[in-house]
């Protein structure tokens, strides 16, 4: 699913995005818990503050963004409070 991405710069210079949109539901970060490239693709997953996970796929050469993976951690925590 391609989505929109706003980014800021880290302490490097290197893009990190900040929030990001699904049609025009806007979905803020409230930090990157992994990163990593791969020739000139760039992955970040990513936590919301809905607590969901995201890993967002940037494709640089062609400038646009998809998310790969989506988890909003419901299952795990109904699980929890359900024990």
């Amino acid at each position: 699913m391609h989505v929109r991405v706003e980014c800021d710069a880290d302490d490097g210079g290197e893009a990190i995005p900040r929030y990001f949109f699904i049609g025009c539901r806007r979905i803020d970060l409230v930090g990157v818990l992994d990163r990593w490239m791969s020739c000139d693709d760039h992955y970040f997953k990513l936590r919301a503050i809905d607590d969901g996970i995201y890993i967002l796929h940037h494709q640089v050469r062609r400038n646009t963004w998809e998310i790969t993976l989506f988890d909003s951690g419901r299952c795990e925590q109904t699980r929890l409070s359900s024990t």
